[in-house]
């Protein structure tokens, strides 16, 4: 194998030109080392945000022309006002004398920032010598809503929770089913789930949530066919019987006969299913309700639903298209979308449906007594080839993907294959693509986890074609990204949870948490790092977080406190030590955690005479540590309640493991229904441990 070629370090003038459009000339993986980005990834990362630097005369224009442009700029295409803050350092900075005019979202007119609503306001500044500048005003609360008192709650996949009415994966009807229950049975305060984002379609579909065609539109797998209210009035009742024989051939292959959650043959039933629901006209209620939707979302929907539609026609991967077809705005994707208008309705009407199911399952969540109800969960980024990538093309870098900088873990870096958003074109639309997205997701989400919240403050960026080696960190504006997250949380009146695990730049998580966004605490990662490294005591855990046992990219507690993790890992030939190494490490770790889980009195069963505690005990005791934290909000990962030994997801893996694809089992892998879970005494054991920490709902 030939050695890399040493990467090729940038010129003073690239460096000063990249920092002045976001781009980071370096980043410190450790406080102790600096590691420079090379020539090769400045240069690609500024060809990505419309920066010419490809040859020294290239980088000294681009240079003198950007250090012009600052200088003569009366104004940042957005400012950032916290309600009763003091004014943004960029009002304070115009020329005095400078007149202001404020036209605010409710259509009144201001001269100055004073006591402005919240919103997205146009701002005009002109200056004494006649220039004139136009911005996005965001005016947001200072901080985001608390959750509402101290809580615990179920983490699932949903896909993994299948009942016996399933169609061979879990459903809507499935979490409004598991909302009502836990809220209702178990006290529990919220229910939090993986991305429900569109998928890209196709078959093999990618099962992985986090990599979805839309992620401001839900997706139509996850209806519960006969919650369709249309579905009752099919006149052929042959058809329906049909329908269900299969749903039910489909749920008893993973339930009864070992099989793996297969979601292209899940669609392909709901689909067909689907099409023949649509010939039944809709009631002059339900027509009003479904025009009054496609109002509200407009040009977005019309787009994803087109995308839908060419898709059928073309592929999934517009990159793939017809020239003219890969704009949206062209006349010839125009001329499509009026000749698919049937499908292109077909897929609104889904979307319609998909958010009408989603809202009543939080509705049954709020109505079970849930204080926050369904928390959902925002991927880091969309798929290259999908709705929003086309959507929304001039918003997202070409050739350019997120991932991450090498590390402990992984020296090679990652590429997750994600496009970025450019944050120039955001922040010249104001946010517009962002806030719609998180408008949508507010709509039925009582709290919101994003995934990888770091990327508010700034992304790797991977040129296409290069190794994750030679990508570079790029900013964003983080006070406005905040600034419109806690705008459109606090006006959906939800609390917003950022997943913020790895390696975090010094001060992330200080501002995070002053605007209310809560943090993500996983107990095995809780040690004290800059003492001896020991398990970290409860009373040290911060207060501001989601605390948690288990994710769905880690071994299950079960496994964990076993080594079965270790094993997996060795069966698959993902080990990069010897296993005994690995196995002693893990043994040692999961020691330490029990040691101190008795010296605090939290295990309270053994097994035997070894007095070794037992599985169920331990798992139990796990729990309890949890709720001795001052954590707002404790997460119980649903399959830990009946012992499941798998992980949902092996990072490392995609052939190897079926990530994605494995329903909720018992500790022999047995799959273990929704009505199985309800009945079942380790479930109801765990969470009379939980409950009787002062933790419910």
């Amino acid at each position: 194998m030939t050695a890399p070629r040493p990467a090729e370090p940038p010129t003073e003038d690239l460096t000063r030109l990249a920092e002045l459009h976001g781009v980071a000339a370096s980043y410190r993986p450790s406080p102790d080392r600096t590691v420079p980005a090379s020539s090769t990834a400045l240069t690609l990362a500024l060809a990505a945000l419309g920066v010419d630097a490809g040859d020294p005369a290239a980088v000294r224009a681009a240079l003198a022309a950007r250090e012009a442009e600052l200088g003569a700029r009366l104004l940042p295409p957005t400012v950032v006002h916290w309600s009763g803050g003091p004014v943004p350092a960029a009002l304070t900075a115009l020329p005095e004398g400078t007149r202001l005019r404020i036209d605010t979202e409710q259509g009144e007119t201001r001269a100055g920032p004073e006591d402005l609503p919240a919103g997205v306001h146009r701002l005009t500044a002109t200056a004494p010598d006649g220039r004139t500048a136009r911005a996005h005003l965001v005016v947001a609360p200072p901080k985001l809503p608390a959750p509402p008192g101290r809580s615990y709650g179920l983490l699932v996949q949903l896909y993994s929770l299948l009942s016996r009415r399933s169609w061979g994966m879990g459903d809507l009807g499935d979490l409004g089913e598991l909302a009502s229950w836990a809220g209702r049975v178990l006290g529990a305060g919220f229910v939090q789930v993986n991305p429900l984002h569109a998928a890209v379609p196709g078959a093999p579909t990618d099962p992985s949530p986090y990599r979805p065609s839309s992620r401001r539109f839900p997706d139509p797998v996850h209806l519960r066919i006969e919650d369709v209210p249309e579905f009752a009035h099919l006149a052929d009742r042959d058809e329906v019987r049909a329908l269900w024989e299969r749903a039910a051939r489909l749920r008893a292959d993973v339930l009864d006969k070992g099989a793996l959650i297969d979601r292209d043959a899940v669609w392909e039933l709901k689909r067909e299913a689907l099409e023949h629901v649509r010939t039944v006209p809709l009631g002059p209620g339900r027509r009003a309700a479904y025009c009054d939707y496609l109002a509200a979302q407009g040009q977005a929907l019309e787009d994803h639903a087109t995308w839908c539609a060419l898709a059928e026609v073309h592929g999934s991967d517009w990159h793939r298209w017809p020239e003219a077809l890969k704009d949206p705005r062209s006349a010839e994707t125009a001329r499509a979308r009026s000749a698919l208008m049937d499908r292109v309705d077909f897929h609104s009407w889904l979307a319609w449906l998909t958010e009408s199911q989603l809202t009543a399952a939080q509705r049954a969540a709020r109505e079970a007594g849930m204080p926050l109800g369904v928390v959902h969960d925002l991927a880091v980024g969309v798929h290259p080839g999908g709705a929003d990538a086309w959507a929304q093309r001039e918003h997202f870098a070409a050739g350019m993907s997120v991932g991450a900088p090498p590390d402990a873990f992984n020296a090679r870096g990652q590429d997750w294959g994600l496009p970025p958003w450019r944050p120039d074109r955001l922040a010249e639309s104001g946010y517009a693509p962002y806030r719609d997205l998180l408008r949508a997701l507010f709509r039925y989400a009582g709290a919101l986890r994003i995934d990888h919240v770091m990327g508010l403050f700034r992304l790797w960026w991977v040129p296409e074609g290069h190794p994750p080696t030679e990508g570079a960190y790029v900013r964003y504006d983080a006070e406005a990204m905040l600034a419109v997250l806690v705008l459109e949380a606090s006006r959906a009146g939800a609390v917003v949870i950022g997943e913020d695990l790895g390696t975090v730049e010094p001060g992330v998580r200080e501002t995070l948490r002053e605007r209310g966004v809560l943090g993500t605490s996983v107990l095995w990662f809780e040690r004290d790092w800059e003492g001896d490294g020991r398990p970290l005591p409860p009373d040290r855990w911060r207060a501001d977080c989601l605390a948690t046992a288990t994710t769905h990219d880690l071994p299950s507690t079960a496994a964990r406190l076993t080594g079965e993790h270790v094993e997996l890992r060795d069966r698959l030939g993902l080990l990069t030590r010897p296993a005994e190494e690995e196995r002693a490490e893990a043994a040692a770790d999961a020691g330490e955690w029990l040691d101190l889980l008795a010296r605090l009195g939290l295990l309270r069963g053994t097994a035997g005479d070894t007095g070794t505690p037992s599985e169920e005990a331990a798992i139990q005791a796990v729990h309890r540590f949890l709720l001795a934290t001052p954590a707002r909000m404790v997460g119980v990962w649903l399959p830990d309640t009946v012992g499941d030994r798998r992980p949902q997801n092996l990072p490392g893996t995609s052939d190897q493991y079926p990530n994605w694809r494995l329903p909720v089992a018992d500790a022999e892998g047995r799959p273990v229904t929704l009505e199985d879970l309800a009945a079942s005494p380790r479930l109801h054991a765990l969470i009379e441990a939980v409950r009787a920490g002062g933790t419910g709902g």
